[in-house]
């Protein structure tokens, strides 16, 4: 089995989207329809090839295709389901053990989609981390910033962390994300600048990127029904906010 990744299509018109994701990850992309045989047969041929598959379809799809196959979370392949209108990458199996997880992170990231988790080890988690820093902050001023933040509260209750598209690639925030396994979620700015919720704004964000601010608006996005609980603050170069998911607060 390879480490590459293999993209699906199910139709020609889901083109256009698995060009944008193989520019962005890589991998193999897979047209079933050039050959006469079943696309369930050809998928179950295909399925081991790979240790991670997205597969642009309806999940109902997905899941005919997988029928048969899956066989145990710490061997099969990481499978996310990502519908063709580029709107949700859905972690459907070997989320937590097979990197499903994270890979739906990455497509969503890639696309611009939402990505959808399930897996309680995730899901349970109260707290989302919004982070701006100025360029080559390293991972450990990251991670002083973050645990200044949190105060007494664990780095273990964070389910993710989110930042703007201009720190997709920022190797101190990737690096600190991966220390900790921590799913890195990314935003356009143009998305950032629709909703603009901030408590303090920047005159160095306004002047370098344009928007008032960038830790605060991204928790708030990515936790839709949170409670910014830490509004933004600073510390060496970078801007941290947190956002506790109302599901999970005390009454």
């Amino acid at each position: 089995m390879s480490e590459s990744l293999g993209i699906w299509l199910v139709r020609a018109q889901g083109e256009a989207l698995a060009s944008a994701l193989q520019a962005r990850l890589g991998g193999e992309v897979y047209r079933p329809w050039l050959n006469a045989m079943a696309q369930k047969e050809q998928f179950a041929a295909a399925y081991r090839l790979h240790t991670q598959w997205v597969i642009l379809a309806a999940s109902g799809i997905a899941v005919r295709f997988l029928d048969g196959l899956v066989q145990d979370k710490h061997s099969d392949p990481a499978v996310v389901v990502l519908d063709e209108a580029g709107r949700f990458a859905i972690s459907l199996v070997a989320g937590h053990e097979g990197g499903a997880n994270q890979l739906a992170y990455r497509v969503a990231n890639a696309v611009g989609a939402v990505p959808v988790i399930t897996t309680a080890t995730e899901a349970m988690k109260p707290l989302v981390i919004g982070i701006g820093c100025r360029k080559g902050v390293p991972a450990e001023r990251i991670e002083a910033a973050v645990r200044h933040a949190l105060g007494e509260r664990p780095l273990s209750e964070v389910r993710e962390v989110a930042s703007i598209d201009l720190k997709a690639d920022e190797p101190g925030l990737i690096e600190f994300c991966a220390r900790h396994d921590f799913p890195l979620r990314i935003f356009a700015r143009e998305i950032i600048a629709a909703r603009p919720w901030v408590t303090q704004p920047s005159a160095w964000v306004q002047q370098n990127v344009g928007l008032d601010g960038v830790c605060e608006p991204c928790a708030l996005i990515a936790c839709a029904r949170g409670k910014l609980i830490v509004p933004k603050m600073a510390l060496d170069g970078v801007a941290v906010a947190v956002v506790e998911d109302k599901q999970w607060m005390a009454a």
